[in-house]
Parts: C-alpha cells; sequence; structure tokens
C-alpha cells in the first residue's frame, strides 16, 4: 500500500496525485516546496482556501490534484505528529471524495521539518489503511 522508490518525485506517473507539506501562510521558500511552487504556482489560489493548521489546501492541475498539506501555523515553525495526521487525514477526505487513486509525495515532514520518516510512515499507514488508496514515497 505504501510503496517507497528513490528517484524524482516529478517523474511519477502525470496520473498520480502529489502531495507535501506547507505552513498557513503559504511561503514555499525552501525545500521541494520551492519546486512545487515552481511546477504548479497557485500560491493566491492556496491563500484564497485559508486552510488552517491540520488541514489540505489543494490545486487541480490537468486531471490530477495536488495536495497541500498545512503542518504549521508558520514557515519557522515545526509540525506535530497531530497535526500531520489531521492533514493526512483531510487528505484522505479529499482522496475518496473525488476518486484519487494514486498518491506520490516525498518524505512529508522529514526532510527540513526533521520529522522522524518512522513515526510519519507509521501514521500515513493508519490514516490509509483502510482505503484503496496507493502511495508512493521517493526519496533522491
Amino acid at each position: 500500500m505504501i510503496k517507497c522508490v528513490k528517484g524524482d518525485l516529478f517523474s511519477c506517473p502525470q496520473t498520480d496525485s502529489l502531495a507535501h507539506c506547507i505552513s498557513e501562510d503559504c511561503r514555499m521558500g525552501a525545500g521541494i516546496a520551492v519546486l512545487f511552487k515552481k511546477k504548479f504556482g497557485g500560491v493566491q489560489e492556496l491563500l484564497d482556501q485559508q486552510k488552517k493548521t491540520g488541514e489540505v489546501a489543494v490545486l487541480q492541475r490537468e486531471d490530477r490534484y495536488i495536495y497541500y498539506l498545512i503542518t504549521k501555523k508558520k514557515v519557522s515553525h515545526k509540525p506535530t505528529y497531530e497535526n500531520m495526521r489531521k492533514s493526512l487525514e483531510a487528505m484522505k477526505t479529499h482522496c475518496l471524495n473525488n476518486g484519487v487513486t494514486d498518491i506520490s509525495m516525498p518524505r512529508i515532514g522529514c526532510g527540513l521539518d526533521r520529522l522522524d520518516w518512522n513515526k510519519v510512515s507509521a501514521i500515513l499507514g493508519e490514516v490509509f489503511e483502510d482505503t484503496d488508496i496507493k502511495i508512493t514515497v521517493y526519496t533522491l
């Protein structure tokens, strides 16, 4: 159900939805978020959704969704595992309501935010265990 692969996240199938973590202020000034901002734009569109920590903002690009997990209030803050879980639950709800079957993501919250991947992947597994959604996690 969760598959880890080595490679560039943006080389995933064009049909996969994508997910990564951001702060409420949608800064996206460091890490993989910079690439998401460059590739998909839509910062104002995200801000207009006025999502709070523990929620998910969503952009639609062609036939797929780009999920922005809001895991902290400010860019300088660090996320909690609890907020990560809440954001993932919100993403799961959107996936189930919109027929999403495949999501590709980096090791969310484990780069600049320094969460423990073993804990994050366990939460990911728990949140999505009762679904048929396939998650592919990319590492370089």
